[in-house]
């Protein structure tokens, strides 16, 4: 390479990285879609609002929540897979899109080739609860009690393959027991209706959705289903402390379409935890039951290829296919 020819290189590549530098000092210079693949009011919906508050607060520019629900959330994925990679239209990502990977055989894309992580947002542990009527107080005497029971225990979900179905097959495969499987069409408001008349036994759900019947005494928790205690029902043990190695959790994290710029996505990441690190939003999320997570986009890429796995073989296990 003549002198010449080797100035202009350098000479361009300096132009790239000081227009790389311009793009992210200028991002955003728009409102932001932020997609949500799930109807409001639920727990995705409302992580997506309160972290795009704060975004919103921070970068000074509209980040607009809009509801994509449909197929398992794969709608709202396949919306911002085909979306321009320039940080414009990010996704709220959760456990869904890793259990998906295995439970629909023809899906228009591929979640991890995909979706480029940028950061997590937090992690929901699940609940173990039981109707009343269901005579164990505690997780080794339910184990006992299905065990001797084989088939005579309903357990409840909002839909095949959904967090709390494959939690609970998850148990199934890690305790040996037998309990039947009931999926609801209708959602968890169909769930909740049939777990508290006992018409169901047993179901998987959120803390969010199940905190205001275990103070009431409606329904019994027997475990939680994350590695620790939840700061939200400190009392209750965790499935693991009887059966070792297990760990369930609904988590949410923010993705883009792939080849969106590493500054662009390294800028999203610094604000996200910068929000996380506010006093409000993390006690906000622990009212909901959710512990805060921070990292880099590598932590969150390695959390999602580590839950795609894991799920990989639970719904193997269960047979369960998308509806």
């Amino acid at each position: 390479m003549g002198n010449m020819r080797r100035r202009e290189f350098f000479t361009l590549l300096g132009c790239a990285a000081v227009s790389r530098i311009a793009r992210a000092e200028s991002y955003p210079s728009r409102p932001v879609r932020l997609i949500v693949p799930f109807g409001s009011a639920g727990a995705t919906d409302i992580v997506a609002r309160l972290i795009g508050q704060y975004l919103s607060e921070r970068l000074g520019q509209t980040f607009i929540i809009e509801n994509r629900p449909g197929a398992g959330g794969n709608l709202g994925i396949e919306t911002v897979v085909r979306s321009s990679p320039d940080g414009y239209t990010l996704v709220l990502a959760g456990a869904p899109s890793a259990i998906s990977a295995t439970l629909y055989d023809n899906l228009n894309f591929n979640f991890i080739r995909d979706i480029t992580p940028v950061a997590a947002i937090v992690r929901f542990p699940n609940v173990m609860v039981v109707n009343p009527s269901v005579p164990a107080k505690s997780l080794p005497e339910f184990i006992a009690y299905a065990k001797a029971n084989p088939g005579k225990l309903n357990m409840a979900s909002p839909g095949s393959g959904s967090t709390p179905h494959v939690t609970g097959e998850l148990f199934k495969m890690m305790t040996g027991v037998d309990m039947v499987h009931v999926p609801y069409r209708g959602g968890v408001a169909a769930v909740m209706t049939d777990l508290l008349s006992g018409r169901v036994q047993v179901y998987f759900g959120t803390t969010a959705s199940l905190i205001e019947y275990i103070r009431a005494g409606k329904l019994r928790a027997l475990a939680v289903t994350t590695a620790m205690r939840s700061e939200t029902l400190p009392d209750i043990p965790t499935v693991a402390e009887f059966v070792p190695g297990y760990e369930a959790s609904a988590w949410f994290g923010i993705g883009a379409p792939t080849n969106t710029p590493a500054e662009i996505v390294d800028k999203l990441n610094t604000e996200i935890n910068a929000s996380l690190g506010d006093p409000k939003l993390k006690a906000r999320l622990m009212d909901l039951g959710g512990i805060a997570l921070t990292g880099s986009p590598a932590d969150f890429t390695r959390l999602i290829a580590e839950e795609t796995v894991k799920w990989a073989k639970v719904v193997k296990f269960s047979g369960a296919k998308a509806e």
